[in-house]
């Protein structure tokens, strides 16, 4: 606004001190009569001269148009992710509340879970979130060393014939050493962790948001199942063992449908897709109810001297669930942000 209220007052002053100078020579007043268009001539002179003073007052006072850059505002974030936080755990808290009320209505009749029993759970769990960071950690190594890129150009039959094959030979060799052969049974184990991240590596190309909110729907989906899993009627859930890997069939036909079929067989494709991720989600979670089951049963016959405490085999199931699980939600989550694109 002062702007517009200082420019004609500039101007007109521009013009004011520009004038006296050319006014007695040029224009000084003439009668109608006299010769007054001899000097017509040098009107053009004088109009360039007045633009030419105009000039450097009209560029001073003229508004540039110019977009500022955007500087972000650490504040901001941190105010987002305050309601992101309260929002995860009001899905996972939400989740586990939902689940527990659906498939825990008969809760454990002896009082709770016996130390022993939670022990044993609480050292499996350990095991399971150790060999998960190995895969990961491995995975971010090869990735970063261009592993990724000779595995995507390799034939794919090859990739799934040798890497289902090395990883197990390693998870046999795992379950069938003494847990008191240390060396050998973690170096097993070791390498079963390896061959998953030298198999999963390509998931690196992903964006690290959607790793992390993968993982983070990983964890609240698994955490909620294995409470209700600890906290229900003992062996309550063990009975799902056959229909499960019945289900576990079914979902590997799916995932090997896009290798014999053609792409001209698009709406098989669509629902062997579908089978894949939604059916192997339901799958795999029913096989972490079941797992965790298996996993007191087995604490209660380590007790008796029934059976060999062995808390390195229960972590492989329970990270084959993870593992599973986690592609899936990476896969549906890369579809959803493509779909808003």
């Amino acid at each position: 606004m002062s702007f517009v209220i200082r420019q004609p007052l500039t101007l007109s002053s521009t013009i004011s001190h520009s004038l006296p100078k050319a006014l007695p020579s040029r224009l000084a007043p003439r009668a109608f009569h006299n010769s007054a268009f001899r000097s017509l001539p040098k009107t053009s002179s004088t109009t360039s001269t007045l633009t030419k003073r105009r000039t450097p007052f009209l560029n001073a006072f003229q508004t540039r148009s110019y977009t500022p850059a955007t500087i972000p505002n650490p504040a901001s974030a941190t105010r987002g992710l305050g309601p992101r936080l309260l929002y995860g755990a009001a899905i996972f808290g939400g989740t586990m509340v939902a689940i527990n009320v659906l498939f825990n209505r008969e809760t454990r009749e002896d009082g709770g879970m016996p130390v022993y029993e939670r022990e044993y759970l609480n050292q499996t769990f350990m095991h399971t979130g150790l060999g998960i960071g190995i895969i990961g950690v491995a995975a971010r190594a090869l990735h970063q060393a261009g592993w990724s890129y000779r595995l995507m150009a390799m034939n794919p039959w090859v990739v799934m014939i040798g890497g289902v094959g090395c990883s197990i030979a390693c998870m046999y060799g795992t379950f069938n050493t003494h847990p008191d052969n240390y060396v050998q049974k973690y170096a097993l184990w070791t390498g079963f962790n390896v061959t998953q991240a030298l198999v999963l590596s390509p998931l690196m190309f992903m964006s690290p948001a959607i790793l992390a909110r993968a993982g983070l729907y990983t964890l609240g989906m698994m955490g909620s199942i294995a409470y209700v899993g600890a906290t229900a009627k003992q062996e309550k859930y063990l009975y799902l063992g056959g229909p499960l890997l019945a289900g576990v069939g079914i979902v590997a036909l799916s995932g090997l449908a896009p290798l014999v079929l053609p792409v001209t067989a698009a709406r098989t494709l669509m629902w062997s897709e579908n089978i894949w991720l939604y059916g192997g989600l339901a799958v795999f979670g029913g096989f972490t109810l079941y797992d965790v089951q298996k996993i007191l049963q087995h604490a209660r016959l380590a007790r008796v001297g029934a059976a060999r405490k062995d808390v390195v085999n229960e972590s492989v199931s329970l990270e084959l669930d993870f593992l599973n699980i986690f592609i899936r939600m990476v896969q549906i989550l890369s579809m959803r942000s493509n779909n808003r694109r």
